[in-house]
């Protein structure tokens, strides 16, 4: 019989055997960047994400399925937006935290968290992971249980569960096949097109140079001068920079391939930098920051080199992060996205579940009203 265990360190799984499940195209979820995380405290009892990681083992032993877990006591990091349930849980006198979440912290990127690898038994893996989590989570006595960016067929397998959907929305960029930067605007109309020409050449016009370099290319005084870049982002926004300087040297070394760092260079000086993982098909944007501002650089330096580097590639889709309507007319179109929860008392799940039920129809209004906005010719 199969049988769920958690584990409070992702070490206590062999890297080859979580590699081995998880999706080639989730570079956040390689156990290189997990135990990064967990090795260079950006996760701990500090910022309230304790490692809980599900594993499903058959009755020899044998990894089947695993996910990242972790018990949360606060919901800082998920960018799925639960303080209201929290607060109602306070209002009624009831402990929403501490929560379990299914999710790579920090990180708003849609794909496979039911990690089965490509087997034919990979759904009936996949439920049985999730069933087990469940009763980890009744025997735990936490409030709720959430799977943060779930895959399309995953969030199926999570509804089938029991688990209640919920819908949110990104800008996605899909590649139909350019054979270039120019073929890709060719696709625009004239006044769209006319304006990101525009915007590329005030960055040149500036005198400033852009270039991209894999992780495993990155210098120790260039990691250091982003991490810098990095945390002064979030101090300008009242953020809390949770990732370390040791974090990023560390998967530079382990998983660089997986990593682009795009570079801005004013009178020789790096003045911005925006920083993306590269999966198999797609490539994700993360972090951004800049020491000077220059007119239209955060575009080029997080979209439009990003867009050039998937078309080089071949890469299917490009996710620049979350929120952002201003990504619409520069070709990122709005993209649902997806979670699950389960939520133990019974008021509160029913509750919750009306709510979801209106939410969703105004983020389908939404989605509807954003796809109006689209600068391709054909919409």
């Amino acid at each position: 019989m199969n049988k769920v265990t958690t584990h409070s360190a992702i070490a206590e799984i062999p890297a080859e055997q979580w590699n081995r499940l998880a999706d080639p195209d989730t570079p956040f979820l390689r156990h290189e960047f997990l135990a990064a995380l967990e090795r260079h405290g950006c996760v701990g009892e500090r910022f309230g994400w304790l490692p809980h990681h599900l594993a499903l083992r058959d009755r020899d032993g044998w990894l089947l399925a695993v996910a990242p877990c972790y018990l949360k006591f606060n919901s800082y990091g998920e960018f799925v937006f639960d303080w209201a349930w929290a607060d109602a849980y306070q209002r009624h006198g009831l402990n929403y935290y501490p929560k379990l979440v299914v999710a790579s912290p920090y990180t708003p990127a849609t794909g496979s968290r039911l990690l089965t690898g490509a087997t034919p038994e990979r759904r009936e893996h996949a439920q049985a992971l999730i069933q087990g989590a469940v009763q980890v989570a009744e025997r735990m006595g936490v409030s709720s249980l959430h799977w943060l960016f779930t895959a399309a067929d995953e969030t199926d397998w999570l509804e089938d569960q029991g688990l209640m959907r919920r819908v949110g929305c990104q800008f996605h960029w899909h590649n139909r096949g350019y054979d270039s930067f120019e073929s890709f605007l060719g696709a625009f109309t004239a006044a769209k097109r006319k304006k990101i020409h525009r915007e590329r050449r005030r960055v040149a016009e500036n005198g400033v140079r852009v270039r991209r370099v894999t992780g495993d290319a990155v210098t120790e005084a260039e990691w250091a001068i982003f991490h810098q870049l990095y945390r002064d982002t979030f101090d300008k926004r009242g953020g809390i920079p949770t990732l370390t300087l040791p974090f990023f040297q560390d998967i530079g070394a382990t998983m660089g391939q997986h990593l682009l760092l795009v570079l801005a260079e004013h009178g020789g000086d790096i003045v911005a930098a925006a920083f993306n993982l590269t999966g198999s098909r797609s490539l994700y944007g993360r972090h951004w920051g800049c020491f000077q501002d220059f007119h239209s650089l955060h575009f080029e330096a997080c979209y439009y080199q990003g867009l050039e580097y998937c078309i080089d590639r071949g890469l299917a889709r490009f996710e620049p992060g979350a929120q952002g309507e201003h990504k619409v007319s520069r070709g990122f179109l709005p993209t649902p996205t997806w979670s699950a929860h389960w939520i133990a008392n019974p008021g509160f799940r029913v509750a919750i579940s009306d709510f979801l039920g209106q939410e969703t129809r105004g983020m389908d209004d939404y989605l509807t009203e954003m796809h109006t906005h689209s600068p391709y010719r054909n919409g």
